[in-house]
């Protein structure tokens, strides 16, 4: 028995295990990203409330019972959807402001990136209001919402900040005004739909006011 805690090879088994799950984790973590990709695709035809795990589970090329294995329910499926999503937008935000000092020319990137965004994945950020309305009246998704909105306040907060010279509004404020904006500009493309050009000068003017 202790000759066996003592053998050298143990450490080295330990390690392989190590990896092996840690291979295993990056496998199954890979899958689920794709599959939120077929994810996102559904719910951007059908909307939220009309989309069932059946319906996501067919237009990935699963079964039911594969779907499952990865995600337990809707809510844990789309709760996952939205998080990856949004990571993404932010860090576009982030990139799109950083390295620049001038307060002109982070207001002319942050608008772009947002003009760029509702061009681009309109469907997508139809798919976070109807989210976040649902959170309104189902308390599963509260947190979620809750935790990317305080990381939307925060990149924002900083971009609004550096573009000041009077240190810019309240994080919370300046989001809930960028965000008003684009939710009606939003809104504006899906009935009449506007250039790139055209929302970039918008939300320039907006963001101008802002700070």
């Amino acid at each position: 028995m202790n000759q066996r805690l003592s053998d050298p090879d143990l450490p080295h088994s330990a390690t392989k295990l190590e990896e092996r799950a840690q291979r295993k984790a990056a496998k199954r973590e890979s899958k689920k990203a794709e599959i939120a990709v077929s994810t996102l695709d559904a719910l951007k035809r059908l909307g939220y409330a009309n989309t069932t795990m059946r319906d996501i589970a067919e237009h990935s090329g699963m079964s039911l019972g594969s779907l499952t294995y990865y995600f337990t329910d809707k809510v844990e499926l789309i709760t996952y959807c939205v998080r990856l999503y949004k990571a993404e937008f932010i860090g576009r935000i982030e990139s799109a402001v950083s390295g620049y000092t001038a307060p002109n020319r982070i207001l002319d990137s942050l608008a772009a990136e947002l003009a760029r965004s509702i061009t681009d994945d309109l469907s997508t950020h139809r798919l976070w209001y109807d989210i976040r309305s649902q959170a309104m009246f189902d308390p599963t998704f509260r947190p979620v919402v809750a935790e990317i909105e305080d990381k939307l306040n925060r990149t924002l907060g900083v971009a609004l900040r550096a573009a000041s010279s009077q240190g810019g509004l309240a994080p919370s404020l300046g989001y809930a005004m960028i965000d008003g904006v684009f939710r009606q500009l939003m809104q504006n493309t899906a009935e009449e739909p506007l250039d790139q050009a055209e929302l970039t000068a918008r939300f320039r003017q907006a963001l101008e006011r802002l700070v």
